[in-house]
């Protein structure tokens, strides 16, 4: 199945969307895209405006899904108006140009960024492979052996033991406990789309394991926030190197000083991105992050 894009209206780059950091369960293969989105394998490849995919369970999987899936409903030009406030933001986004925050799965999101806690990429994708191999459901795609990602009571009924063999450490506890509240519908996820982001983000925040940057990111990748502002240590960097002028320079050296931060300090630092960038924050969070990032890996 296909998907017909006009690019002037509906700018869109596969590439940069499954390569930024934002989702772990994408590997490229030659010119495509494979990847598992809750129990669903697919193949995604972009030929110019011409998005091209098919799934395992193609019965099930519509152009519809896939839309949403790569949020092509969101009005990109506008968001770009809105964010590019300054030569660096507008660097990022030539550079990244078409990438788009993808509408993930509550539940999987939620339990991927608990594990991402103070981890680098590859080390979160090997957790989730780990994760899924051992108690998700087996499929096969295209001659090859998938695993969708655990259900709640898979990682609920899961002894801490068999959790730390997937390399989750201290995380397997969260893990654990998180899914056992959902498990036995004592905490629904997904009724977080329909709260205010505020109100969403205390809820989330009584969750083991879940602290103000996983919050924000559960509600940035899966929850529709938009104005969520995720902001680690590379956030942290980016925010007092090229906005220190924004700060009082005693907050950008106490800042600067310590890799951690409070929560206070990462609510003005929240505070002053949301006031900068506006309602679209997320978006400029996530251009700025990778943006960051491909500098230094180009150093």
């Amino acid at each position: 199945m296909q998907i017909q894009l006009d690019l002037t209206k509906t700018p869109f780059s596969l590439d940069h969307t499954l390569s930024c950091g934002q989702t772990f369960r994408w590997e490229k293969q030659g010119d495509a895209w494979i990847g598992i989105v809750g129990q669903t394998a697919l193949r995604v490849r972009q030929k110019n405006g011409v998005l091209e995919f098919r799934a395992s369970f193609s019965e099930n999987v519509k152009t519809e899904f896939v839309s949403s899936y790569f949020r092509l409903d969101d009005d990109l030009p506008k968001i770009y108006s809105r964010i590019m406030k300054d030569k660096y933001v507008h660097e990022a986004v030539k550079q990244f140009y078409g990438l788009r925050l993808i509408r993930q799965e509550p539940w999987e999101c939620l339990i991927s960024y608990i594990c991402a806690t103070y981890k680098n990429i590859p080390a979160i994708k090997q957790m989730i492979a780990s994760l899924s191999r051992r108690f998700g459901s087996s499929l096969m795609f295209e001659g090859r052996r998938l695993h969708g990602f655990p259900e709640p009571k898979a990682l609920a009924d899961a002894s801490l033991h068999e959790l730390r063999r997937c390399e989750l450490g201290y995380r397997a506890v969260s893990v654990r406990a998180t899914a056992r509240l959902i498990d036995k519908g004592d905490f629904d996820v997904e009724s977080l789309k329909t709260m205010p982001y505020k109100e969403g983000k205390k809820m989330l925040m009584t969750l083991p394991g879940v602290g103000p940057k996983v919050a924000d990111c559960v509600l940035l990748f899966s929850l529709d926030k938009l104005e969520a502002f995720p902001i680690d240590v590379w956030m942290k960097r980016i925010l007092l190197k090229h906005y220190s002028q924004c700060f009082e320079s005693r907050f950008v050296k106490k800042t600067k000083s310590k890799r951690s931060f409070t929560p206070r300090q990462y609510q003005f630092l929240y505070d002053f991105g949301r006031q900068y960038f506006g309602e679209y924050v997320g978006y400029a969070q996530e251009y700025l992050y990778h943006y960051e990032r491909y500098q230094r890996e180009r150093a």
